[in-house]
């Protein structure tokens, strides 16, 4: 194999390149409007989280004084993080370029997002009562003086930076907070059939005298600045105080962490920029990025559809499973035969009435599940509490540091343990991101299980837009598997012994590369071998080094990865016969799919774990074998839509580049086709 420094892409690289894929779908004159704009904000969200996590670790890690570039791929910490930046400067340009497009189409469609100096006497009397009555209750306004403490700024909120200048010289600096809980967009009235929208952030800049109307300026301007802090959790050592306690105070400790990220409007003055850089302590290292007039773009996501549904994706309503009913007992359905849901394409509705059934049945004697995110309003929580409150012995594992969903996962299992469900709180030194659940039921006498294995989490928000297969089954063999592993997060010190499923951090590696050596060693003696993979992220050295192994062996390798990939594919000698894909599109791909040839008897696999290091090695998972032949072809058939796309793939490559993938084949858009598919098997 090919030894340079070529070999891997440095995986925080590699992700900035995925967000490109997101902001090129905000820049697609073929996504719908108000869509585009909501993948604007789908861009600056990632790239909030990506300065909290990653760059954050980068950052630490140069402060450790260490080199990095065995964890980097061959970079040294301080080079990557200037290039980072760089990267994302570039970025942040081509995505106010293409809001400044956006806005324009938007006017072209008679909705006009004024600024405050556009605003009309019409929409002038709305505004000052919105303000009094919405806005100015909320504002955190602080005046900097000699007498008032510098305040921390909140990781990720938006400020508004104040400069009140007189004739005598003397400049009077303020800071405005921008409310989370506060609309970012406001409505304003229709007049003429046109319609009119403000940002908060300039109806606050149009009644900037009603606020500081008691100091003595000529001149006021406001210029917005937000700062990122490092997002790891941070755990102190007492003893005494319950895991719950623990997470929670660090969640709070998360506001004040170490700031990574400072963003400006490149428009502020000079001095008024150096003055914040100076009271804040930002350091020159940390990454100080000018950007435009607005920051937080990751609202965008909320953007108001005005009922504008042609400036929309159509909706697509989520069809039945083929032989599964929701009129009927999903318990008496799956004794027969397994079945597939495949999210947002089939309704999430199955999951939640398999749980609810479970709740009521007499006949039901336990419930063990795994959550690791959960909707705001979560159905599958309420019909835990639902079963523990009807005499069903329940066992939730929560992960509470589900990052970014530590506080909601804090106060579900509050909930759940009032209501008497036996609560597990993880595993020491691992996050459990396995997405299962066994029911146990009393049948003749003896307890039959039933459940359900899945590659996403147990959410009815995220299964309206991300794809995510789950499993229903009865098959014993399997629930035997899972129902050990719920074993070992009582008892962790034991290890079990698994016939079917694959799990994370014990077998994870030697299945997948004794899955591997047999595709390897069939295409040695001239039989049929391939590997199709579907996956979030590969990032794992030992996986991509022993994929590399397979392609100079000849194996064909086909890959579908969403989001980072430091696998460089298509190098000869090392990996010319592994090829790789992105489809980023209206739904989020999420699946987790791995398919081996074996001399034309496949073993497929679906899984909450993607090729990375903390999946692996870190986290406890689980890789669920598929039995059932017609669910194997479906897969099957599944994997070779998106692998056909040619709208919305792009090319992973050594010069990631985001290449729409073109041929002169039909036009396939793979979510679209899915979706025919699926209608296509109700008809017959």
């Amino acid at each position: 194999m090919i030894k340079d420094k070529n070999i891997y892409i440095n995986r925080e690289l590699s992700w900035l390149q995925f967000n490109a894929r997101v902001l090129q779908e905000a820049a697609d004159e073929q996504v719908p409007l108000i869509e585009r704009l909501r993948f604007l904000g789908i861009f600056s969200n990632n790239l909030d989280e990506f300065f909290k996590v990653r760059y954050a670790t980068v950052k630490r890690i140069y402060e450790a004084g260490k080199g990095g570039k065995s964890e980097l791929g061959g970079i040294k910490a301080g080079d990557l993080l200037e290039e980072i930046t760089q990267i994302v400067i570039k970025q942040q340009s081509t995505s106010l370029e293409i809001l400044e497009t956006i806005g324009n189409k938007l006017e072209e469609q008679d909705i006009y997002i004024i600024k405050e100096n556009e605003i009309d006497e019409g929409h002038h009397n709305f505004i000052k009562n919105y303000f009094y009555e919405e806005v100015s209750p909320a504002l955190v306004v602080i005046v900097f003086n000699e007498d008032v403490a510098i305040p921390e700024l909140k990781d990720s909120a938006a400020y508004l930076t104040i400069k009140m200048s007189n004739s005598k010289g003397k400049d009077q600096f303020a800071l405005i907070e921008i409310s989370k809980a506060m609309d970012r967009f406001v409505v304003l009235p229709m007049k003429d059939g046109k319609n009119y929208i403000i940002m908060v952030d300039d109806l606050i800049r149009y009644c900037l005298d009603d606020i500081f109307n008691i100091f003595n300026y000529d001149s006021i301007s406001a210029h917005m600045i937000k700062i990122t802090r490092d997002g790891e959790l941070d755990f102190d050592s007492d003893l005494s105080k319950s895991f719950i306690s623990k997470i929670s105070e660090s969640v709070k400790d998360r506001q004040s962490g170490d700031p990574v990220r400072f963003v400006y409007d490149k428009n502020i003055d000079r001095d008024t920029l150096d003055f914040l850089l100076d009271i804040m302590e930002i350091d020159k290292k940390d990454s100080i990025i000018p950007g435009g007039r607005y920051h937080n773009r990751r609202d965008y996501m909320d953007f108001p559809s005005l009922g504008r549904k042609d400036l929309l994706y159509n909706k697509i309503k989520p069809l039945p499973v083929k032989g599964l009913s929701l009129e009927e007992s999903i318990f008496k359905t799956i004794a027969k035969k397994d079945y597939l849901i495949y999210a947002p394409y089939h309704t999430f509705s199955y999951v939640v009435k398999f749980l609810r059934e479970a709740a009521l049945d007499p006949k039901v004697k336990t419930i063990k599940i795994t959550i690791y995110r959960l909707a705001q309003i979560s159905h599958v929580a309420s019909s835990l509490i639902n079963a523990a409150k009807n005499g069903k012995k329940v066992t939730v594992s929560i992960e509470l540091r589900a990052r970014f969903d530590e506080e909601a996962n804090i106060n579900y299992a509050e909930q759940m343990q009032a209501a008497g469900v036996n609560m597990l709180f993880g595993v020491t030194g691992l996050k459990v991101h396995s997405k299962m659940c066994v029911i146990e039921r009393e049948e003749n006498n003896k307890l039959v299980r039933y459940g359900f294995i899945s590659t996403g989490n147990f959410n009815e928000s995220t299964a309206k837009f991300y794809t995510d297969f789950t499993l229903l089954t009865a098959n014993s063999k399997l629930l035997k598997d899972i129902n050990k592993v719920f074993n070992f997060f009582e008892v962790n010190y034991k290890i079990n012994r698994y016939k079917h499923i694959i799990t994370s951090p014990h077998y994870t590696t030697s299945k997948l590369f004794a899955l591997i050596d047999t595709e390897i060693e069939n295409v040695k003696k001239g039989k049929p071998a391939y590997i199709k993979l579907k996956l979030n992220s590969i990032s794992s050295y030992k996986m991509i080094d022993k994929l590399y192994e397979a392609s100079s062996a000849g194996v064909k390798i086909q890959m579908i990865v969403r989001g980072l990939c430091c696998l460089v594919p298509g190098v000869k000698g090392m990996s010319e016969n592994i090829e790789v894909i992105s489809i980023i599109d209206k739904f989020l791909e999420h699946t987790r799919l791995y398919m081996f040839c074996n001399n034309e008897s496949p073993k497929i696999y679906i899984s909450s774990a993607d090729w990375m290091t903390r999946n692996i090695e870190n986290r406890v998972e689980v890789s669920c074998p598929i039995y059932d032949k017609d669910i194997k072809e479906e897969l099957q058939d599944l994997f070779e839509i998106c692998w056909s796309d040619n709208v919305k793939a792009r090319i992973i490559n050594e010069s990631q580049d985001n290449r729409y993938r073109v041929n002169n084949k039909k036009k396939m858009r793979s979510q679209f086709e899915t979706y025919d598919y699926y209608l296509r098997k109700l008809e017959k």
